[in-house]
């Protein structure tokens, strides 16, 4: 086994075994205002939306967890059943892995025997920037042919990569490489962060190029800095374990993320909210904020690495939550979230 495999199998195993969220999770300070009047019918509210060019039977995807380790096929596999069966989004982890070693491939390829709407594929902007055009290029379509993607996700993991021993903390060039990929790709191009958040400057530079849309990634869920954290307290590794502690809350929270990068994209990139989401009203809560989707990984990894069934009874209470949050506060589709009232305060 080498040492990508072994981390990844490491991240799993810490991320179900200990406690690596954000102290404090964001979603806890937004109030939806109750509607005692709703004038709907809870049977008749219509989950369905479009993201990407494709329809989706709730305006949720799975977020990118894993691959590229033996055990991360069947984690990958339960994920993919849920996702065909309430017709919802999926990502997969970064797929570096299986360029790097074909056998690996099927631990990511077996998502394609299931009917997913919308398939994100995935590789980490700090990973490509070390590679030339043509190598960008090529691996980028080996990566979406592998689960045979509709977009392609650059994640920016720069929190954990500069955190881990082994890190590659390489920013140099991203923005031009996303910008090269977003005009002469094949597919669209998903921006996605991993834990920190996305902020108005930044997007504002990415508005620039022709991606497709942007997952924000805030804080308030996994703390990838905790992760790193108990790594490196395992490998007894004291100058890890200090910056694991010192950055583990750092981040942008996800809810001032959505609105930063709404603003400054004048609302017209799709936008993921992926940061924190345990359950329905976390995920109605974001779409009110103005996400397009809500990412959910964390609280879907338990489930996942025991059986298809604790996968689909966890999506499916989601699903249930999110409809009762939607017949709470008035709004029979989607698209009227947009108009729920909302109070928002840091630290309440």
């Amino acid at each position: 086994m080498n040492q990508t495999e072994e981390r990844k199998r490491e991240h799993i195993k810490i991320s179900l075994e200990e406690n690596v969220a954000a102290h404090h999770n964001y979603w806890d300070d937004v109030t939806l205002i109750h509607n005692a009047l709703p004038e709907i019918n809870e049977d008749e509210i219509d989950l369905s939306t479009d993201l990407f060019g494709k329809k989706l039977g709730a305006p949720l995807v799975i977020s990118a967890m894993t691959g590229g380790y033996t055990e991360g096929k069947k984690i990958n596999e339960n994920l993919a059943v849920s996702a065909e069966k309430f017709q919802i989004g999926m990502g997969v982890g970064s797929q570096r892995a299986a360029i790097e070693n074909e056998g690996l491939k099927d631990t990511y390829s077996v998502i394609n025997n299931y009917n997913i709407p919308l398939k994100i594929a995935n590789i980490g902007a700090s990973q490509i920037v070390l590679w030339d055009k043509k190598k960008i290029l090529e691996n980028a379509e080996k990566i979406v042919e592998m689960i045979d993607a509709d977009i392609l996700a650059v994640c920016l993991n720069f929190l954990q990569e500069v955190i881990q021993p082994e890190g590659e903390a390489h920013a140099k060039g991203c923005l031009e490489t996303i910008d090269m990929l977003s005009k002469e790709f094949g597919r669209p191009i998903l921006v996605k962060e991993s834990g920190a958040g996305i902020s108005y400057n930044v997007a504002e530079r990415l508005k620039k190029t022709n991606i497709a849309g942007i997952d924000v990634g805030g804080s308030g869920g996994t703390s990838f800095s905790a992760v790193e954290y108990y790594r490196a307290k395992f490998k007894r590794d004291k100058y890890n374990i200090r910056e694991g502690q010192t950055f583990w809350d750092w981040g942008i929270p996800t809810p001032t993320s959505i609105l930063e990068v709404g603003e400054s994209t004048n609302w017209e990139l799709p936008i993921i909210a992926t940061g924190g989401i345990r359950n329905g009203l976390d995920a109605a809560k974001a779409l009110v904020f103005g996400a397009n989707a809500a990412g959910i990984a964390h609280a879907l990894l338990k489930p996942a690495a025991q059986d298809k069934e604790s996968t689909i009874f966890e999506l499916d209470v989601v699903i249930k939550e999110l409809r009762t949050t939607m017949f709470l506060v008035g709004a029979d589709s989607v698209v009227k979230l947009s108009d729920v009232d909302v109070n928002y305060g840091l630290g309440s």
